[in-house]
């Protein structure tokens, strides 16, 4: 999360948590803040990443509205192998705040 003034990302951080509890996802999902994930143009914003997995940056995003889309597009990409989402339609309207999709790393041998 980042792009919002402080207290507006306390906020936006806590009701986002609140979700996660809801839907069950407290030991899988964490949230963390960043000063800046580059999308300057359209804050908030939310990026998605795990080892081994895909990474997703979203741009534009409401923590006033969007709460459910990104409990679904968490659910979406915890289900998806490799987190690498082929049908979006369950993220809602986080579709249109995809601003990037970065594959994950292979796994190094050795």
């Amino acid at each position: 999360m980042t792009c919002a003034p402080a207290a507006s990302v306390t906020v936006s951080k806590l009701r986002l948590m609140a979700a996660i509890s809801a839907a069950g996802l407290t030991d899988i999902v964490s949230v963390s803040t960043a000063a800046c994930l580059g999308a300057c143009q359209t804050p908030s914003s939310v990026a998605l990443q795990g080892q081994g997995r895909a990474s997703y940056l979203f741009s534009g995003v409401s923590f006033d509205t969007d709460i459910d889309d990104l409990i679904a597009t968490c659910c979406t990409y915890l289900q998806a192998p490799g987190g690498w989402i082929e049908d979006a339609r369950p993220c809602g309207r986080l579709r249109s705040c995809l601003r990037a999709r970065i594959p994950a790393l292979p796994e190094q041998e050795g």
